[in-house]
């Protein structure tokens, strides 16, 4: 059921604090299926900026034409990314995620030129190597979604000197992912298979759900932290 008008900030901030807790993925998979057609109302009532801070970021690095480019939206939920991607000029998108509620609120959008269900971490993205110019993951990096082993997966699909942006949360209830998630990208760094053109942070990435979510160094009242990165992957010569 579609979320009703006049639900409080009180009820949002329980309803997506209940997701941050849940850390299987079966579980988190089933809550992302029922909270489909509540999603795009719920984050814009926390003021989640991820989807343009990373479209932001990946359009100024973009070298070449954004209507020419084949781009994959990872995790893609309801298409809040593509949004932000076609108002940057760029139209050839294709998306993946592990949520058929998610992909059917996305299909609705009518922005994808193709839409597949897709578990990432345990399946394989449904792409040949070198097949996308840019792959984006935009929310899906923290416990119970995305696991940090997955990533070389991204770099797979994405052509050489192809861009891939990942944003995750910077927050204390998220600061043990983070950790593994970058030692996980600088060790395909040191590997010589990409090289990080940005990490970006950023203080008012949405409001917090918790005082739990809140760190005490945090210089925005009320908002959480997030960090956006960038890398270009090596052109074998």
């Amino acid at each position: 059921m579609a979320q009703e008008e006049g639900v409080s900030l009180a009820e949002v901030r329980a309803r997506v604090g209940a997701s941050h807790g849940i850390t299987d993925l079966a579980p988190k998979l089933h809550f992302y299926d029922s909270w489909a057609p509540d999603y795009d109302q719920d984050v814009a009532t926390l003021q989640y900026r991820a989807p343009r801070l990373a479209v932001d970021c990946l359009s100024q690095a973009f070298p070449g034409l954004p209507h020419d480019a084949l781009i994959l939206d990872v995790a893609c939920g309801t298409g809040l990314v593509a949004a932000e991607l076609q108002a940057r000029g760029f139209s050839q998108l294709h998306g993946v995620d592990g949520s058929p509620g998610m992909l059917e609120q996305a299909r609705a959008r009518s922005l994808y030129q193709h839409l597949s269900l897709c578990t990432l971490g345990q399946e394989l993205l449904p792409s040949p190597e070198g097949t996308f110019d840019a792959v984006l993951m935009v929310g899906a990096l923290s416990d119970g979604q995305v696991p940090c082993t997955a990533i070389p997966e991204l770099l797979r699909v994405t052509k050489p000197g192809g861009l891939v942006c990942l944003t995750t949360r910077t927050n204390p209830s998220n600061l043990r992912y983070k950790e593994a998630l970058e030692a996980t990208l600088d060790g395909l760094e040191q590997a010589r298979v990409w090289q990080r053109l940005v990490a970006w942070p950023v203080d008012r990435w949405e409001l917090a759900t918790s005082e739990l979510e809140v760190g005490p160094n945090t210089l925005t009242e009320g908002f959480i932290s997030g960090i956006v990165y960038l890398y270009r992957k090596v052109e074998v010569t």
